[in-house]
């Protein structure tokens, strides 16, 4: 496990200290985590925008950027311990957000898709990552950590996109198709290359004999880890569900997803997330897939996610973004939704859509999400990123999840005026 820069391990001292207070702290702590989460998610549906949003600003107010509750006095003496507590909850969170990501993914949806999904989701990841890599070179960072936050900016996220494509009743036209089987394209992409990137990091570059033998290591885990996981994690999860055993079928999958996540790093020398990730695709030919859904995102959902994102929150400082860290946020987040719109429109373009529905497309997969905040997190964690440029990445998440629903919907505005005119 990872911990963030600034939070030393702790002594045997001080993990004698865990005593009842610092409990009792604890919980406290997290009932007002996962209150104020929950509470700011409300609010963000209310107004029209994704949940995840307003956990994430549940957590900038609670965070070091505003208030800071670790400093509370029923927080402060147990600071340090409690970050740590609510980090490896969140780390755990994290799992499971990608579990269910591979969970979800309709591989049908991308096969529908064809060309265009295969067009915009390349061209969708590599633009951005040109320009987001391009951009920190030129204000003087090293190469790998421009490489870094080029993959970061290659992430996205269409929930907010699939809601508002909902509500327009264009889900399943042809640009709704596309944005889906792009999207799968580019969870599957992302997640090879940030496992890829600490592959070759962790080695510290190594010759092209030892970058072989880690790609060898990762395909061989990717190849066992799916081989069996198809033949055996489906049969399995249906025995343990006809055993007499108390939620037996979820604890099955928190140990699938618990031992995937070890076995990516142990044996492929991948990151936790793509085991988990990849436990989520092998178990989505499970027959039991809805009901193994519904059981692991009440888990998730209700305690480990919302902890995650206002651990995000407690990690990124406002206060830190000073008049050169403010341009590079205008810089990158230009960059992220030009990358985006104009990568991902002209796939789809090339892939036998209209200029109209290329460009619906394009601002379509324009909004950042988890993906790109699981990334993040992975490069404070690793220290290849600063906390100033965390609060960056959370600036650019934040604009363009609220950017893209409204450019969404003008670019679908003269057909719907047209419709109405029609009827």
């Amino acid at each position: 496990m990872r911990f963030p820069p600034g939070i030393p391990f702790l002594s045997p001292a001080a993990a004698g200290g865990a005593d009842t207070a610092t409990f009792l702290a604890l919980a406290l702590a997290l009932a007002l985590v996962i209150a104020l989460a929950k509470l700011g998610g409300y609010l963000s549906v209310r107004l029209r925008q994704p949940a995840v949003l307003g956990e994430l600003l549940a957590g900038l107010i609670l965070g070091p950027s505003v208030l800071y509750f670790l400093q509370w006095a029923p927080f402060a003496p147990y600071g340090e311990l409690l970050q740590v507590e609510i980090q490896h909850f969140a780390e755990i969170g994290v799992l499971l957000l990608m579990f269910i990501a591979g969970l979800e993914l309709h591989l049908s949806d991308l096969v529908k898709s064809g060309k265009v999904a295969a067009f915009a989701g390349v061209i969708g990841i590599l633009l951005p990552m040109l320009l987001g890599a391009g951009t920190m070179a030129l204000f003087g960072y090293p190469m790998y950590k421009a490489i870094f936050v080029g993959l970061i900016l290659s992430a996205t996220s269409v929930s907010i996109s699939a809601q508002t494509l909902m509500e327009l009743g264009r889900l399943r036209s042809r640009v709704g198709l596309g944005l889906l089987g792009s999207a799968v394209l580019d969870d599957v992409m992302v997640i090879l290359g940030i496992s890829i990137f600490f592959a070759v990091f962790e080695s510290g570059g190594g010759n092209l004999v030892d970058i072989l033998v880690l790609v060898g290591r990762m395909a061989g885990f990717l190849i066992l880890a799916v081989g069996v996981g198809l033949v055996v994690l489906p049969r399995l999860a249906s025995r343990i569900e006809k055993l007499p055993i108390s939620r037996g079928l979820l604890a099955f999958v928190f140990v699938a997803i618990l031992l995937y996540s070890w076995a990516a790093e142990a044996i492929g020398h991948m990151a936790p997330i793509t085991g988990a990730f990849v436990a989520g695709l092998v178990l989505a030919r499970s027959p039991l897939k809805h009901k193994i859904e519904e059981q692991v995102s009440a888990a998730a959902y209700g305690l480990f996610v919302p902890v995650f994102f206002v651990s995000v929150g407690l990690a990124a400082d406002a206060r830190l973004l000073d008049s050169s860290i403010v341009l590079i946020l205008a810089v990158l987040t230009v960059g992220a939704a030009v990358g985006k719109v104009a990568g991902c429109g002209l796939g789809g373009y090339w892939g036998g859509l209209n200029r109209r529905q290329a460009l619906q497309l394009g601002i379509g997969m324009m909004s950042r999400g988890e993906v790109g905040l699981i990334i993040a997190n992975q490069g404070i964690s690793s220290g290849i990123i600063a906390p100033q440029m965390f609060a960056v990445v959370v600036g650019i998440v934040i604009l363009t999840t609220l950017a893209t629903p409204v450019f969404l919907r003008l670019s679908f505005r003269e057909e719907a005026q047209a419709e109405v005119t029609a009827t």
